[in-house]
């Protein structure tokens, strides 16, 4: 093929698989196909749960977690509703559990899967920290933060097929990129960390959704800040890629007052939490 129309080609591919995030319109490529990587992920998220220690869902722990899950979902059908984008949550299927480990971590993979440790829940102490971590691992899943970076590795390496042939020879490994993808990166000693620019864009799309659920979005600052302070000094893993403390604070209390106008703006009626 001509050199010149295989540069057409490619760049129509890429304009047609451009999208924008949701809350801060940035422009984004993603190259794999939802439904794809979406089954790849359930798939995952279920061979995870069993082979990990999973709470019972009737737990207390795992009970706090959906309800805050529920609530913070609430506020993305609320958002997504009012500004006619409800065709883009068709692809999601939520679900909330909790791993008993005395590691502090949570991420939400492709589709909506959510895991939090035990250990996570410890240093939160509290609703509306545990609500930041919440929205925080969605808004990673609304921005499509996994597909993003999954798609400038399979680009990198092995242009448009890749996928394809990942899975065909190398079903294990490609598996578990989808879980590193979702930050579960740790777990399987593989690391596809997100950037600090895809961390900073799930703070603040997470800030205001914690907001609008009821939750104290003064409770951000603090609760990254306890992270930050977490085994001696030396923080998790959880935080590799995370921007700096004092750079994180700061930009979450200048959000602040952003965060309440979207709560008058998209009231979730269920909640009947914080309404500062």
């Amino acid at each position: 093929m001509h050199l010149r129309a295989l540069i057409l080609i490619v760049l129509i591919f890429i304009l047609e698989a451009c999208s924008q995030v949701p809350f801060t319109g940035r422009s984004q490529t993603q190259l794999i196909p939802i439904s794809t990587i979406n089954n790849l992920s359930y798939t995952q998220y279920d061979d995870f749960l069993a082979e990990n220690n999973a709470l019972p869902g009737d737990a207390p722990e795992t009970r706090l977690i959906r309800r805050i899950g529920n609530d913070i979902v609430s506020a993305v059908d609320v958002y997504y509703k009012a500004n006619k984008m409800e065709d883009q949550l068709k692809d999601f299927d939520w679900e909330f559990n909790v791993i008993e480990s005395e590691q502090v971590n949570a991420f939400c993979m492709p589709g909506g899967k959510v895991v939090f440790y035990s250990g996570i829940m410890e240093v939160a102490g509290n609703e509306d920290a545990l609500a930041v971590v919440m929205a925080h691992e969605i808004a990673h899943a609304l921005a499509h933060h996994g597909n993003e970076r999954m798609s400038q590795m399979v680009w990198a390496q092995l242009g448009f097929a890749a996928l394809d042939i990942a899975l065909d020879e190398q079903p294990d490994d490609t598996k578990n990129l989808i879980m590193a993808a979702a930050g579960a990166g740790a777990q399987i000693g593989i690391m596809l960390p997100f950037s600090r620019k895809h961390e900073s864009e799930a703070d603040e799309i997470g800030l205001y959704l914690m907001t609008m659920s009821g939750y104290n979005p003064t409770e951000a600052a603090p609760f990254w800040g306890r992270m930050s302070k977490q085994s001696a000094g030396a923080p998790p893993e959880f935080l590799s890629t995370h921007p700096g403390p004092e750079k994180r604070a700061e930009n979450l209390i200048r959000l602040v007052p952003k965060a309440r106008e979207y709560a008058k703006k998209y009231p979730v009626k269920a909640s009947s939490r914080y309404k500062g």
